[in-house]
């Protein structure tokens, strides 16, 4: 999350230094279409983890994990070449389903290890290329050679992580390739239309608003509520993971217990970080963009309290594709993209950006929490509405406790500048640490979670 911080965030300010707001503009449309290629997985991946959870139960587990393997990585590889040939020259080569054997596997932290290093060196080489260059596709460049080592290392690292995975010989027929694109078909849909919602409503504020300056200044919002998006995202998937060997494995209390504590926990780290962003966006805004860009705080509330609101789905998202419930996914996510392009085709025409984030988070609220959020709870827990209406309680109280905490600093403090904004952070983040400090206790901490409806 802090290399994702530093890519969305802390670059920005070094790009817009060598860069005017139209080429700005431009490179966070580029960026958006790169982070829309893993669409080519054609969802392969969750229909690859789903196999591995599976085998987990079963009589030579790492053997029919290695022939599986194997016979995917023949099949990514292949896609990956037609891939090439299609397009010639590709943003990113999409690293087959090994960290999806991470995954299953309990390495998921060594995945992540090895993808942060990979955004670390990448972030470094992007600022040598526009320090040196200046140039747009330098840094482009440098980004997509990084993700490339990234995946090829990813290749390497697995069979000597795994032994079992070496020399293993499969035959493939054309019809069980066909079969797997066929299993994998409700994840692909499922996951191109999730990519394209964090991804297409930039290329769709420009394509239809003509003032640039408009394009960065959405762009720019929409980062943060992407970053706190990606942070639930990050939170929930070790959670879906253990969620998904508990669906497999048929540990059905230890499995409602998880859900329950997790959606808790996902629900009061939105809260707490959106009750934190609320008060200090805008005089972070104004330092980030040295004033270049004007701050919306509709657009920033709008997107800032709708993620929130939505973020008790996103482990329900993710535990749907950890357990196997492709038709389910398939249907929710479909619908939701279908309301959210007519809703942005409609609204952006008419009332600009703010209209691409309302038809963002309206499309969130009625399918993916009002949908598929509700039908997971309902499967999953005991006493679900009670569960949602504990969220709620939580998700307002802290949202506003904190905002009314920041807007008080703000008031009070003096200075203006870099001075003031780091001043009113240590402020905020004393108080509301001394504030939670009783959940240092563990006796306390275990008689709250006894108290979760599950």
């Amino acid at each position: 999350m802090m290399l994702g911080v530093i890519q969305q965030v802390a670059l920005i300010p070094v790009f817009l230094h060598y860069w005017s707001s139209d080429i700005l503009a431009a490179w966070l449309v580029v960026y958006a279409i790169g982070n829309l290629v893993p669409i080519a997985d054609c969802g392969l991946q969750f229909r690859a983890i789903n196999r591995f959870l599976a085998f987990k139960s079963s009589v030579d587990c790492d053997g029919r994990t290695a022939r599986l393997f194997a016979a995917m990585l023949r099949i990514y590889l292949g896609l990956a070449g037609v891939l090439v040939v299609l397009v010639l020259v590709g943003t990113r080569l999409l690293s087959p389903s090994v960290a999806g054997l991470y995954r299953a596997r309990g390495l998921y932290g060594r995945a992540v290890n090895l993808q942060s290093i990979g955004m670390l060196v990448g972030q470094v080489v992007q600022l040598i290329a526009i320090i040196a260059t200046g140039s747009l596709l330098a840094v482009i460049v440098a980004y997509v050679v990084t993700q490339m080592a990234v995946a090829v290392y990813f290749m390497a690292d697995a069979r000597r992580l795994f032994p079992f995975l070496r020399g293993v010989r499969v035959k493939l027929s054309m019809r069980w390739i066909i079969g797997q694109f066929q299993y994998a078909a409700p994840f692909a849909v499922a996951g191109a239309a999730e990519l394209a919602l964090l991804n297409i409503p930039v290329l769709l504020v420009s394509a239809l608003v003509s003032d640039r300056v408009a394009v960065a200044q959405w762009g720019l919002t929409r980062v943060v509520a992407g970053l706190l998006r990606t942070l639930c995202i990050q939170t929930t998937l070790p959670l879906a993971a253990e969620l998904g060997h508990d669906h497999a494995v048929g540990l059905r209390e230890r499995l409602r217990s998880l859900y329950a504590r997790g959606s808790v926990f996902v629900t009061l780290l939105a809260s707490v970080v959106v009750s934190g962003l609320l008060p200090f966006w805008p005089d972070f805004f104004a330092l980030w963009t040295h004033g270049a860009v004007p701050y919306d705080p509709v657009l920033a509330i709008t997107l800032l309290i709708g993620t929130a609101a939505v973020a008790p789905s996103i482990l329900a998202l993710g535990y749907s594709n950890y357990s196997n419930r492709g038709d389910l996914l398939v249907r929710t996510k479909g619908l939701q993209l279908a309301v959210f392009l007519v809703l942005s085709v409609v609204l952006i025409q008419r009332i600009g950006p703010l209209g691409a984030a309302i038809a963002i988070i309206a499309s969130d609220l009625l399918i993916q929490f009002g949908l598929l959020g509700i039908v997971i709870l309902r499967q999953t827990l005991q006493r679900p509405f009670q569960h949602v209406a504990v969220l709620v309680m939580l998700m307002v109280t802290v949202t506003l406790c904190g905002w009314g905490l920041g807007t008080a600093i703000r008031a009070l403090l003096p200075w203006t500048g870099l001075l003031r904004f780091v001043a009113e952070c240590v402020l905020w983040l004393g108080i509301a640490g001394l504030v939670a400090s009783p959940l240092a206790s563990a006796r306390l901490r275990g008689e709250l979670i006894a108290k979760i409806p599950n």
